[in-house]
């Protein structure tokens, strides 16, 4: 059987205008982002204003980001608060792999079951 490479799968969490965090997944972060900036996402998005991206994860399959996602919607305000200022803290102090994603940074995270299998 031919070894393929899957696209990953991103769970997001996003910064609005009012204060208030929006968490979604999606397949394409860049074109989300798009989105959401330009008012064409999610309902949460388009009322709240979208400030800035402030934490990504990356994983191979869907139902693992779906999983995450469930599980980041049910963090308190405070603790999205501490897991934003994980990352950044992670992203600039540690030199974890970035990318640029609208201007904005975020760190792809391995996935551990890709390297079981």
């Amino acid at each position: 059987m031919e070894n393929c490479r899957r696209m990953p799968y991103y769970v997001y969490l996003l910064l609005c205008e009012d204060g208030s965090f929006y968490t979604g997944y999606t397949k394409n972060l860049d074109l989300r982002m798009k989105l959401h900036m330009n008012g064409k996402g999610a309902r949460y998005t388009r009322l709240r204003k979208p400030r800035r991206l402030v934490y990504t994860e990356e994983f191979n399959s869907i139902g693992q980001a779906m999983m995450r996602e469930k599980r980041i919607k049910r963090l308190s305000h405070h603790q999205k608060l501490r897991l934003a200022k994980q990352f950044r803290s992670e992203s600039t102090n540690h030199n974890v792999r970035l990318r640029e994603c609208q201007g904005r940074m975020i760190r792809r995270k391995r996935n551990l079951s890709s390297s079981t299998r």
